[in-house]
């Protein structure tokens, strides 16, 4: 997904001109360069979903008719359904305010809405839309959405699952189905094999916010996917759905992943080079692993680095390494080269960074590093 700096400057008057020429075949004589030119007015200095907004709103000042029927003027603005893998933000993002208009003015038609929404989906997405349905008319949204999840379309279907995520990134939170999950899983059933992985990467990302709320539930539940459909498909959703518990250690969830014998692996030798470094720079782990068992063992290395706060107080944060399978009595040796550099979600502070190993979440070693002012 692209960041919002790098989406939002493309809504601008030239989009609202690319919407306006779709609209223009259904409603002769729309006003295409007054919208263009009351958008171009309205967004500078506004972030992307403020931006999404103004081309909406533009829309809605500007179609004829009550609701209803300015949807059949919008579908002159919808393209060929998206193929698998040809993904949204890069080809019909431009159809974002088409969405947003759906969100912000059809609550009072939700049948006709949801209608419309199963069409956007088919060539952009409906997930952030459909949600505002889902708790204002949920009985009939949740009607709609199990149909969905049994479209022949990989993007309908995908939309049954993505729509009702409890934590999907730029959108609200759905706390009712944080507090009580079973209508989703009820929707993922349907979807625990499925040959698209664009829709298997959905259902893998729902079940892993779920598993913040509710961990034994949703270990619960790939576990009975996992015996009732031992499909390579099932299997690729249990193991990115379980990604946030196996970097927490949860034993069981390591355990469906075929992660054994952590408690017999010893790590030596561990450096973490430089000792010292500024932000920018990178550090390298080197250590290695044995296998002190008489069996051999697939485990998960994995490495936290407690990352210095504001306020002086470390917050851990696990990264990926390896997983590898270690015979008995055999030894590996490793290197992971870390960058030290911000990002959207992280600032750094100077201060000793301690670095610890863990092998199957059983953290077996610690390093440490001085992040210079």
């Amino acid at each position: 997904m692209p960041s919002d700096h790098s989406l939002k400057r493309h809504f601008t008057g030239e989009t609202a001109a690319m919407l306006g020429a779709g609209i223009a075949e259904a409603v002769p004589g729309f006003d295409t360069a007054g919208y263009a030119a009351e958008v171009d007015r309205r967004v500078p200095g506004l972030e992307l979903k403020d931006r999404v907004l103004v081309l909406a709103e533009g829309l809605r000042s500007r179609l004829p008719g009550p609701y209803p029927e300015t949807l059949d003027a919008l579908r002159g603005t919808l393209v060929d359904e998206l193929p698998e893998g040809r993904g949204m933000f890069k080809t019909t993002w431009f159809l974002m305010p088409v969405a947003r208009y759906v969100e912000e003015y059809g609550l009072g038609h939700p049948e006709e809405s949801l209608d419309f929404l199963e069409e956007v989906t088919r060539c952009h997405t409906g997930e952030y839309a459909v949600r505002p349905f889902i708790t204002e008319h949920r009985d009939a949204a949740m009607e709609r959405i199990a149909r969905w999840a049994l479209s022949p379309s990989h993007n309908v279907r995908r939309l049954a699952s993505e729509g009702t995520r409890t934590r999907l990134p730029w959108a609200g939170r759905l706390p009712f189905f944080a507090e009580d999950p079973a209508p989703v899983l009820a929707v993922l059933e349907h979807l625990r094999s499925d040959p698209s992985a664009y829709v298997r990467t959905s259902v893998a990302n729902n079940l892993n916010d779920l598993s913040k709320d509710h961990p034994a539930l949703v270990l619960e539940t790939v576990g009975r996917w996992t015996r009732e459909s031992p499909t390579p498909e099932t299997a690729w959703i249990v193991r990115h759905a379980l990604r946030t518990l196996v970097k927490q250690g949860d034993q069981e969830a390591l355990a469906l992943l075929g992660a054994t014998g952590g408690e017999h692996m010893r790590v030596h030798g561990l450096t973490v080079l430089p000792a010292a470094v500024r932000l920018g720079g990178t550090v390298t782990l080197r250590f290695a692993l044995e296998n002190t068992d008489t069996r051999t063992h697939l485990v998960t290395v994995d490495y936290a680095v407690h990352h210095v706060r504001a306020n002086g107080r470390l917050t851990p944060k696990v990264f990926k390494l390896t997983e590898l399978e270690l015979a008995p009595g055999r030894v590996r040796h490793l290197e992971k080269a870390h960058p030290v550099k911000e990002i959207s979600t992280r600032v750094y502070y100077p201060g000793e960074h301690p670095v610890d190993i863990l092998v199957n979440g059983l953290p077996l070693a610690t390093g440490r590093f001085a992040l210079l002012g």
